[in-house]
């Protein structure tokens, strides 16, 4: 159960990595000051990092099933360094020094977990907070940890049910509204349970949790751009696709997670953990997009080389309303001993299994209709105007006799599975090697796959049987439709209400006239990758004094080998004139091989009692990454809009090789006093081998000759549009380099209250290219975000607050829906504010606002000041309350 807002999170987060703090913090009396709960939490943190010898940062949980988060992502991005996507609002990915969500490796006590959607980087918000004793971003590595975050590692920490000495059972309940969602409050209900048996030498952990949430976002945006000759001066940047978007999202989860632990003497401990979680998630989508003809568009006025004033006549517009299930699993399964031998010797054996599926369907109704006129205006980004001549909330609009398109349904259905199994060994040496007193070696084998199954169901698929727009056999909009209103938070310059289609009425409609629409097998974007990774580490720990001043840390180096197999289809033209798939003519394989050795090196020097100077110098991978737009095989599909058919082909990323960089940290952390510190932190990345993705025009395509047409787009003489990227390796090494600032300080000893604090941080990006062009580019990169978060809590109440800040970002189609020509998100800051109450040692109530300032995302077209997206989520209340028995 979330007890703690998210803002309070970040008091813990800044506070260092909490990675050995899996049991319920006790109470500290240092100073003759009895700190508890939340404080006592922090100068654990504190107490975790200064320990580590590898720079991180973390968070721990004050107790079983009380993490303090609305959901991990939130929580997490108030590390250094670390920066959230959200999505309709909610936290789901994270990015790590300017590096993407794909640059991140996750895993659960230092094992690999596999996301349910291998597109989308790894969803934390499907896994609940309850999972989670602890979680540290780990930014330098260390020999015996497995390869796979170039910019860093998320580790998860679960209960260990032996560091807690009796039993205990937590029930929680929480009620939640999204403001945006039309005012419904939606449950969450957990428990957790922990206890020993056999003399204490049997741990037991479980944990059940369901949640329902229910969240929207709306969304306009300038879905493509043309170029235009105004007043004699050529390339002038004008709007042709404004579109409306609106999602109604509405998510059940169910995650259940337990684990065994059995230490039988002091030499052995064996160790069980199984975690599954589910996430099924609908979508309503109500779009509406205006698909301006180009030889149509007239421009009023003209700012900095772009319209900002258009008047469009006798062009189409799409009432697109779409229905997505969205079903998503996770699954991990661990099994580990370990033995402590004589004579220094011990070791440990791992063998691990995780999966995650996706299941995605989505069906659209669309409906064209013709426009007479509209006029948009986008001089001023914080008010657009935007007035069409049809009024978009008359069902008359949509007489069946004026549309010029009428389909349900139009849609695809992606299924898809990673999986990795793992086994490992390791094996320790205590040894008194001068500087060294520790030696390590292990080996370690990973098979992990990733499959992709598509298929499409679109009623142009009928052919010569598909019913005419007019068709009296779909329901008319006057009689069954659906009201879409307040868009846009009741944008006055826009209309912010229309009538959309009822895709039920469709379905009733469809099966009364006995129509069935196929499900048809798309082998362009379907295929399977095998990837087997054996690897094999030795590392050294170091104990040692330079001058006096004490020195620990390891040096370390591991060799990674990878063998990556890819199976796809060979496609061709139907035979039967339905070009939204291509018809399978054959397979192919794909293979290749290398190796990496990266070596690693964490060193901690204590110059004074309270200072610590961290060094910390590795070189990491990342194998190639399948984003929501690249694949490992060649794809292609086709789509209609506007009477325009538009081919998108990919032409795959099987033969890409490793991203690899070298990286340097240096830090210094002062712990000035009791639950204070103060830690600056410097790094610098050499990247190699990244990868980008371009947008091509080659002069022909599977024996079709094209060319760019005066639109700007690529197309072969029929008319037809072919969006053609490749994905390549930059040869080029890119660099970037930054620093950290955090800082945890108590006022305990300035005020005569006691309980005050504060806890903020700040990160500098600096990357050497980051304007959207050839070659890699890093995206969804803020060159500076912080986080201010003042606290108060005493042994009843509690009330923090938080400020979160991130600079503007760049992003492509591979990130955002709504970025397919290349767009900048402004910079945002967003409050959340969260009370407690805790009674007594049982009982505790907590309630909080996330996004208390109702912050919103806009963006403009990469590079300009030129506005390109507006969109709005609300703010999100929550009460909650748990019991400990």
């Amino acid at each position: 159960m979330t007890m703690l807002s998210t803002c309070g999170a970040s008091a813990l987060i800044v506070a260092g990595a909490a990675h050995a703090q899996t049991a319920a913090p006790a109470a500290d009396a240092s100073d003759g000051i009895v700190v508890t709960g939340f404080r006592a939490s922090l100068k654990s943190a504190l107490d975790a990092k200064r320990k580590d010898t590898r720079v991180s940062d973390g968070i721990s949980s004050e107790d079983i099933g009380k993490f303090p988060a609305e959901n991990i992502t939130e929580s997490i991005q108030r590390i250094s360094g670390v920066q959230m996507s959200n999505i309709n609002g909610r936290g789901a990915t994270i990015s790590i020094r300017g590096l993407g969500p794909q640059y991140a490796m996750t895993t659960i006590n230092g094992q690999t977990i596999k996301s349910a959607d291998f597109t989308d980087g790894f969803r934390f918000d499907i896994i609940q907070t309850e999972l989670a004793s602890a979680i540290q971003v780990i930014k330098s590595p260390t020999a015996d940890m497995d390869a796979g975050g170039l910019s860093g590692t998320v580790n998860i920490e679960t209960t260990k049910p032996l560091d807690y000495h009796k039993r205990q059972l937590v029930v929680s309940a929480k009620a939640q509204n999204s403001q945006y969602a039309g005012g419904k409050i939606t449950p969450k209900v957990g428990v957790s349970y922990i206890d020993q048996f056999l003399d204490g030498t049997l741990g037991v952990y479980v944990n059940l949790g369901y949640q329902k949430l229910n969240d929207r976002a709306d969304y306009m945006w300038m879905d493509r751009w043309t170029t235009q000759t105004v007043g004699g001066v050529s390339g002038i940047l004008t709007p042709r696709r404004p579109r409306y978007r609106r999602i109604d999202r509405e998510t059940e989860r169910l995650m259940a997670s337990g684990g065994l632990q059995w230490r039988p003497s002091d030499r052995i401990e064996v160790g069980f953990n199984a975690i599954y979680a589910k996430d099924k998630t609908t979508y309503d989508v109500n779009q509406q997009v205006f698909l301006f003809d180009t030889s149509r568009i007239t421009v009023n006025s003209v700012s900095n080389g772009a319209a900002t004033n258009v008047t469009a006549t006798n062009f189409t517009m799409e009432n697109n309303r779409q229905h997505e299930d969205r079903n998503l699993t996770t699954q991990l399964y661990t099994l580990s001993a370990k033995w402590k031998g004589d004579n220094g010797w011990s070791g440990r054996t791992i063998a691990n299994y995780s999966k995650g599926t996706s299941y995605q369907r989505e069906a659209a109704a669309i409906l064209g209709i013709n426009i007479a006129s509209a006029t948009l205006d986008i001089s001023n980004p914080e008010a657009i105007s935007f007035n069409t001549s049809s009024a978009l909330n008359s069902t008359g609009t949509y007489a069946p006799s004026t549309l010029t398109r009428n389909e349900y349904p139009n849609g695809a259905t992606r299924q898809m599975r990673t999986t990795e199994w793992s086994g490992q060994a390791d094996l320790y040496k205590e040894v008194g090697f001068g500087p060294i007193s520790k030696l390590a070696a292990g080996v370690k084998f990973r098979h992990e796959t990733f499959n992709r199954f598509v298929s499409r169901h679109d009623l142009i698929a009928l052919g010569s049987a598909q019913p005419a727009a007019s068709s009296s056999i779909f329901p008319a909009m006057a009689t069954y439709n659906y009201s879409v209103s307040g868009f846009l938070n009741n944008a006055s310059g826009i209309p912010n209400a229309w009538v959309a289609p009822d895709l039920a009425a469709y379905d009733k409609a469809l099966a009364a006239a006995g129509i069935t629409v196929p499900e048809i097998y798309a082998p362009e974007a379907s295929y399977h990758v095998d990837r087997y990774m054996p690897s094999v580490y030795g590392q050294a720990t170091i104990e040692t004094e330079i001058a006096g001043m004490p020195l620990r840390g390891n040096v370390g180096l591991r060799y990674e080998y990878t063998t990556q197999k890819v199976r796809g289809n060979v496609t061709g033209p139907r035979s039967d004139g339905y070009s939204e798939v291509q018809a399978k003519i054959g397979d192919y394989n794909l293979s290749q091989k290398y190796g990496n050795l990266l070596p690693s090196m964490n060193l901690v020097l204590e110059p004074a009692k309270a200072v610590q100077v961290r060094l910390a110098a590795a070189k990491v991978l990342v194998r190639p990454i399948m984003d929501s737009n690249t694949s490992m095989a060649q794809t292609s599909s086709s789509s209609v809009s506007g009477g325009q058919r538009t081919f998108t082909v990919d032409l795959g990323q099987a033969g890409l090789k490793a991203l690899t960089a070298n990286q340097v940290d240096l830090g210094v952390e002062w712990y000035y006093e009791r639950s204070s510190a103060i830690a600056i932190n410097g790094f610098y990345k050499w990247i190699k081998n990244g990868t980008y993705t371009s947008l091509i025009c080659p002069s022909s395509f599977n024996g079709t000759s094209l060319a760019k047409n005066s639109a700007g787009d690529c197309a072969d003489a029929a008319g037809n549009a072919y969006d053609i990227t490749q994905s390549l390796n930059d040869p080029s090494t890119i660099k970037v380099k930054g620093y950290e600032i955090s800082l945890n300080h108590s006022f305990d000893k300035m005020l005569p209250i006691k309980g005050f604090g504060l806890i903020a941080n700040y990160t500098r990006v600096i990357p050497q290219k980051l304007a959207v062009g050839t070659g890699y580019t890093i995206r969804n990169l803020s060159k500076v975000t912080w986080n201010v978060t003042p606290y108060w809590e005493n042994r009843m109440f509690s009330l923090r607050a938080s400020l979160n800040y991130r600079s503007a970002y760049d992003q492509n189609s591979a990130d955002s829906f709504f970025a397919r020509e290349g767009h900048t998100v402004k910079a945002r800051t967003q409050i959340d504010l969260s009370a407690g109450y805790t009674p007594d040692a049982h009982l505790s109530f907590t309630a909080g606002v996330i996004n208390l300032n109702n912050s919103s995302e806009k963006a403009a077209y990469t590079g300009t000041s030129v506005w390109q997206e507006s969109s709005f989520y609300g703010r999100s209340f929550y009460a909650s309350a748990s019991y400990k028995f």
